[in-house]
């Protein structure tokens, strides 16, 4: 059935859209149909699956770069690239500590991985790696800890990866990020006259945003990167290889290559809501919002929005230092709660 898209309606509100639902409904009171178990489908195991995604993320990486003399901490986050992040490094070379790979159908995520990255941070300087890894449960999200135990998160990411696509005259298009992106990151492509664009959040709004400026560079500041040249989607262990060959590239660590970017501090509050009207037409909140812009002038920035799912509204301030940031946004969220919670 070819389903009216909203986008595609020329109200502009919202009207119920009717289908024809044909049999459908009349079906619910039939019988349902069933057949015997032997007769049910097989699940199988597709073990050279594991070998090709292998081959495609090697096949991307320039001719000749191996990871010979580096040594590696790998987090997998006890996910779905447990496996195969740490096989794929040692055979271009690398020296892998796996952590975060011994999954036992319970533990995903669970202390380790990109969304809780403090133990490759403790791992990475102890055991005098060059760099740690680690993506997320289900593979698609890439943080990084330097060989300082620093950990670099997905804007910093995107930075170091674009710079060096600059230097090498390879870079097309601009930067594409979120409303959530680091304002440093802004600054720090500024600097470098790298454009950079932010959509909403989600990826398949920095999938099509890419799509229409002609960028091959985009990403979330959670590490969730799209690499348009190569893929369309998201794939930490594609982006952990794209880190890794540039530092071999550029002949330099990652707490090197990130350095230039300065995170600004980023302070960010969720409140419930009884209701979600524009915030524009709020009053209160926007005297609230100009008053903390005006203040911060060119060294900072706020958002003020809704939950998609919950009902929450979500006030962001970055500045220049953490308190003053904390106290501003403070001061909105104060105004949110009392005019909607």
């Amino acid at each position: 059935m070819n389903m009216i898209q909203p986008e595609d309606f020329p109200y502009e509100t919202p009207v119920a859209l009717v289908y024809d639902t044909g049999d459908y409904e009349a079906s619910l009171d039939k019988a349902a149909i069933t057949v015997d178990s032997q007769s049910l489908g097989k699940a199988q195991r597709i073990d050279s699956a594991l070998v090709r995604y292998e081959k495609f993320c090697a096949s991307t990486l320039p001719d000749g770069v191996d990871l010979d003399g580096l040594k590696v901490v790998f987090d997998g986050a006890n996910g779905a690239g447990y496996k195969v992040g740490p096989r794929m490094l040692s055979n271009l070379g690398a020296e892998v500590i796996p952590i975060g790979c011994s999954p036992n159908g319970r533990n995903i995520n669970d202390g380790c991985g990109s969304t809780k990255p403090e133990l490759l941070q403790l791992t990475v300087p102890a055991v005098k790696a060059d760099v740690g890894v680690a993506i997320d449960g289900d593979g698609d999200r890439l943080v990084m800890v330097d060989e300082t135990g620093r950990l670099i998160d997905g804007d910093q990411l995107l930075y170091v990866l674009a710079t060096s696509r600059q230097s090498e005259g390879r870079l097309r298009g601009p930067v594409v990020g979120t409303v959530m992106s680091n304002l440093g990151l802004r600054l720090a492509l500024n600097d470098m006259d790298i454009d950079h664009i932010m959509t909403p959040v989600g990826d398949r709004y920095v999938l099509s945003q890419m799509r229409s400026s002609g960028a091959i560079i985009g990403g979330e500041d959670s590490g969730h990167m799209i690499f348009l040249d190569q893929h369309t989607t998201g794939d930490g262990m594609l982006s952990a290889l794209r880190l890794i060959q540039t530092m071999r590239h550029e002949n330099k660590p990652l707490s090197e290559l990130s350095r230039i970017m300065v995170v600004l501090p980023q302070v960010l509050l969720n409140i419930e809501v009884q209701q979600k009207p524009e915030i524009e037409s709020v009053p209160q909140i926007m005297e609230a919002i100009r008053s903390v812009e005006a203040q911060l002038g060119e060294k900072g920035r706020v958002l003020v929005r809704y939950s998609g799912t919950q009902p929450l509204c979500r006030v962001m301030v970055e500045g220049p230092r953490q308190a003053e940031t904390r106290l501003y946004c403070q001061q909105i969220a104060d105004v949110v709660k009392a005019t909607l919670g």
